[in-house]
């Protein structure tokens, strides 16, 4: 098959041509660009929390006075141990997809002249780091004499356990255990590394600082109050929860439960990622919406060109030309407009993805969905040719020659 007269024939269509490829290199700039973003929610998704959500949850209480706060903590925490079935109950300020209550700037020197980012500092009671069910990976867990009482929002200083992917961020690719970083005037030392714990609210951090999360021991007081882990047997948990929530009208009228706040981390995290799903939805809905309409430019495109070159057609079948020949004209012809459309559009979806990454902190668009796009784009362009060219291709050439 010879490519001169296709594209002969393509410079008397300009203007379809260039419509017809425009078309398609919209498509692929949008179509790499939310298959990125899809792969992208449904990580988030799926992320690795670190923790045995599957066996937490958590009852949340405000409303009660400062001077309450350690009376409150022995009524809840004693009440909460009786109930049957309850594995632990501890104290944590925030909770994995739940509030966020810890979260601020580290620097790496008491001047703080080296920053070290935005991080969420767990501050939790005796139990509470065994209770979330984290892996330790290096160093140690805290001690009875690391849980120190405190009178300001955070420990003045402490033995602290932090996440490996913070640990690699602070210093990369030296050893962690020893080291210090200060929080103002508090300093704090690291003895333990975590395979993983995620923030309160890791979809509003790109990348690794989704896990930038550090464990403070601490006794319980007014600073550490009013929010409690449960931890129980899977199948316990949510009559475990159901107890823990009738049972505080009994022993904490003082306090207001929080009906929202209070639930299983299951359900916490299924409620947060709400939206990710529906954007999932949303953009499989744009890409089908965008192929259709790709595929019905191009049906209809090749359809007319059927229509116009009857004559055409009838004189290569009279001097030789099968069937096939016919069939893959037509074909070789829509891969190169499709060609010439993914080549502009993969320029399109880069152009995009800078937006997106200026305006949305998204990360740069890896190179493999262009190809991607690509054998989307050319499948969907071979599939919406096929039928006008079988109607081409089934056309005799007396049929062809008398109708014109």
């Amino acid at each position: 098959m010879q490519i001169q007269p296709i594209l002969a024939a393509l410079r008397r269509h300009r203007l379809a041509t260039l419509l017809i490829a425009l078309e398609i290199a919209l498509a692929c700039a949008v179509l790499c660009n939310a298959c990125f973003l899809i792969a992208n929610r449904i990580a988030l998704i799926h992320l690795d929390s670190g923790v045995d959500q599957s066996s937490l949850a958590t009852v949340q209480l405000t409303g009660y006075e400062d001077n309450q706060a350690n009376d409150l903590n022995a009524r809840v925490l004693a009440g909460f141990r009786g109930i049957p079935g309850m594995q632990s109950v501890s104290v944590l300020n925030s909770i994995p997809f739940g509030a966020r209550r810890g979260t601020a700037g580290m620097t790496l020197d008491q001047a703080g002249q080296k920053f070290g980012g935005v991080v969420e500092f767990y501050v939790g009671g005796p139990g509470s780091l065994k209770a979330l069910g984290v892996k330790l990976v290096a160093g140690r867990g805290p001690q009875m004499d690391d849980f120190q009482a405190f009178t300001g929002l955070m420990p003045n200083n402490a033995s602290v356990q932090i996440t490996r992917a913070l640990a690699n961020h602070l210093w990369p690719g030296a050893d962690p255990l020893g080291k210090t970083f200060w929080l103002g005037d508090l300093q704090y030392r690291v003895v333990g590394v975590i395979d993983h714990l995620v923030r309160p609210d890791p979809g509003g951090w790109p990348g690794d600082r989704k896990d930038w999360s550090i464990f403070v021991p601490a006794q319980t007081g007014v600073f550490l109050s009013g929010s409690y882990l449960l931890r129980a047997d899977p199948k316990d948990l949510p009559r475990v929860l159901r107890e823990a929530r009738d049972m505080v009208r009994k022993i904490a009228p003082d306090a207001v439960l929080d009906q929202e706040g209070s639930k299983a981390l299951d359900d916490l995290r299924a409620e947060g990622f709400q939206k990710d799903r529906a954007m999932i939805g949303m953009l499989v809905g744009v890409i089908a919406a965008l192929l259709l309409v790709t595929a019905l430019g191009i049906v209809g495109l090749a359809s007319f060109w059927v229509q116009q070159r009857r004559r055409q057609i009838g004189i290569r079948r009279a001097i030789g030309a099968t069937r096939n020949d016919i069939l893959r004209y037509f074909q070789i012809e829509n891969f190169l407009i499709v060609s010439g459309g993914i080549a502009l559009g993969m320029l399109l979806a880069y152009a995009l993805n800078l937006v997106l990454m200026q305006h949305y902190e998204l990360p740069r668009l890896p190179l493999y969905y262009l190809p991607i796009g690509a054998l989307i784009l050319w499948g969907l362009g071979q599939l919406a040719v096929l039928g006008p060219a079988l109607r081409a291709a089934a056309v005799s050439p007396v049929v062809a020659t008398r109708s014109v």
